[in-house]
């Protein structure tokens, strides 16, 4: 979390240096924004290596936490790095589904700082890559040395600086509200703050009210 926090912190530094200001981070709005602490438990909480069962709930907790993380980005989707946090959810789900967990390279560890003997401590979510995982490239395989010392893989670059830009682009004042769009089904956003168009099916949008013309030369009229 530490590589996250700076990533975004310099991201907002940057968009200030640009001309903007912290104040358009009040703007902020995240639909169903309550999703993503629920993923973030599911990925931090700890399973230690044990019974296949143990390792199989480890690997449904990942899958379950990119799935949940790519619905807040999809509800969200007109936000500024909303395609490349989507692709890198993406990437890291279908490294994490095919793996049973998400693999992670020894040279990477090696220098990212790890000494010889290489040991992950989350090895129910996490283990050594071997020839059998599968979508290599897309694994832990990227070193971040001192004083960080961690491995990412290309998903994490892609969603993390999705989320760069986000902040970046709210940081100078380039943004648009937040509204969700309309849908046909279940995601029919009805929330008191949305436009009326977004609110309510056309049977009961009230018709735009009309001024005659003769009235309006007049300055009559609402």
């Amino acid at each position: 979390m530490t590589i996250v926090v700076l990533v975004l912190a310099l991201a907002v530094l940057a968009g200030i240096i640009a001309g903007g200001s912290v104040r358009f981070l009040e703007h902020i709005r995240v639909h169903w924004w309550g999703l993503a602490p629920i993923a973030l438990v599911l990925q931090s909480f700890p399973l230690p290596v044990g019974s296949a069962e143990r390792a199989g709930l480890a690997a449904a907790s990942l899958v379950a936490s990119y799935v949940l993380l790519l619905a807040v980005v999809a509800v969200n989707r007109r936000v500024p790095g909303a395609a490349l946090m989507a692709a890198g959810l993406m990437m890291n789900l279908a490294v994490v589904a095919l793996n049973g967990g998400m693999p992670v390279s020894r040279d990477a560890m090696l220098a990212a700082g790890a000494d010889g003997a290489v040991v992950i401590e989350d090895g129910a979510k996490h283990h050594l890559m071997t020839e059998a995982d599968v979508l290599r490239p897309l694994a832990d395989v990227i070193p971040v040395g001192p004083p960080f010392g961690v491995v990412l893989s290309f998903g994490d670059v892609l969603l993390y600086g999705g989320m760069a830009w986000w902040c970046f682009t709210v940081t100078r004042g380039r943004f648009r509200d937040n509204l969700r769009p309309p849908s046909r089904r279940f995601l029919m956003y009805r929330g008191k703050h949305a436009p009326e168009a977004y609110r309510l099916p056309a049977r009961y949008r009230r018709a735009p009210e009309t001024v005659p013309v003769g009235a309006a030369r007049l300055g009559f009229g609402p």
